[in-house]
């Protein structure tokens, strides 16, 4: 797994432009995190439907 982990941050490294900053890899491994805890959450059945979201920001703003 460790190893899986290196080789994706490495690949991710290298697709990006040779000018890139600390702080544009560090978004990109933020988001990358981001997107697979989406995906176990998915995985999972850890979801909110849709309606259910919308019901939560019509009572959250519209009060």
């Amino acid at each position: 797994m460790t190893s899986e982990i290196k080789e994706e941050v490495i690949d991710l490294i290298k697709k990006l432009p040779d000018d890139v900053t600390l702080e544009d890899i560090q978004y990109h491994l933020f988001v990358k995190q981001k997107l697979k805890i989406a995906e176990n959450q998915i995985k999972e059945g850890n979801t909110i439907p849709h309606y259910e979201v919308m019901e939560r920001i019509k009572k959250k703003w519209f009060k």
